[in-house]
């Protein structure tokens, strides 16, 4: 469920306009997906001493295909249900704003799965077949968070469910369609990134919770309250950095990924943003600073890795 905000231009304009299709993808998202394919790969560099190019690129638009398309799933049932209208906050607006036919956007969801199918058939014939398995209950998780009978996304088991898929499991199967298998390294430094792309989910739906509500979802923020939610956020990110920590002084990782620290004031910045607010439009800069402390972890992450191969 999203919340009130001010509608904003034509949709006479807006229809013929590019960036009506790009924000259909929630473009602010997408790092979600980004982040654990270069996590991953650089992981597996560092274990193998080399990259394979043409993998590590299909495993990268996939991932960030299927993060759209569940996007425009998201918009597309949200809709549906009566969640989203033309003064909600946070949506891509193409359905409510914009005037582009609902049946345009799922069509356009299921192209873009068919287009990572494709791509993750290249993998497979490159790797082994199995990965077709677990990319198959990646993408019906990715349709099921807001479609189907009983939503994922209306459940306590959002950041659960998003968290798994889009940081631990993505991270796996770069690393193991790069090396051929998956370490216990590997397992353990995914966790971290568990954590916060959950922490975008839950920072969703704290700004949403009082709307979220009255559509009666059932969603962790609702059931922890505001200030619980707020605070299980601020843990999120705590225990994302002892994690680290902890890895380095047991002599798992370098210390040269102790370099995520400077994505602390991000975290920071992202657990302020919330607290006192109640006003979805005020929370809309703390939402924001969640999904870049996602991003900037993993990617220094990844930096710190790489340097510690040189």
């Amino acid at each position: 469920m999203q919340s009130q905000l001010q509608p904003s231009s034509s949709p006479a304009v807006d229809k013929a306009s590019w960036k009506v299709w790009w924000h259909l993808t929630r473009p602010h998202t997408l790092t979600a997906a980004f982040a654990p394919v270069l996590l991953g790969t650089a992981l597996a560099i560092e274990n193998s001493g080399g990259i394979h190019w043409g993998m590590f690129i299909a495993m990268l638009v996939a991932s960030l295909l299927i993060q759209a398309a569940t996007n425009m799933f998201n918009e597309y049932y949200d809709f549906k249900r009566g969640l989203d209208n033309e003064n909600s906050v946070g949506i891509g607006g193409a359905i409510v704003r914009h005037g582009i036919k609902p049946k345009t956007v799922l069509n356009l969801a299921f192209s873009l799965y068919g287009i990572s199918v494709l791509l993750g058939v290249y993998i497979c014939m490159s790797t082994s077949w199995w990965v077709a398995a677990v990319g198959v209950v990646s993408l019906a998780a990715g349709y099921l968070y807001t479609g189907g009978p009983l939503p994922i996304a209306y459940t306590p088991f959002g950041e659960l469910v998003a968290g798994f898929f889009m940081g631990v499991l993505i991270i796996l199967i770069s690393f193991y369609i790069q090396t051929g298998t998956v370490t216990p390294t590997s397992v353990l430094v995914s966790f971290p990134s568990f954590l916060l792309v959950g922490a975008i989910l839950l920072a969703n739906n704290i700004r949403d919770l009082d709307g979220d509500k009255d559509f009666g979802r059932k969603t962790l923020a609702i059931l922890l309250g505001r200030k619980g939610a707020i605070r299980l956020l601020a843990g999120m990110f705590i225990v994302s950095y002892i994690w680290v920590i902890g890895l380095i002084i047991t002599g798992v990782v370098s210390p040269w990924l102790a370099i995520v620290a400077l994505s602390i004031p991000k975290a920071v910045k992202a657990t302020k943003g919330f607290i006192g607010k109640s006003n979805p439009i005020q929370m809309m800069p703390a939402m924001a600073a969640t999904a870049k402390t996602n991003t900037i972890f993993g990617l220094l992450l990844s930096v710190g890795i790489f340097i510690s191969l040189i």
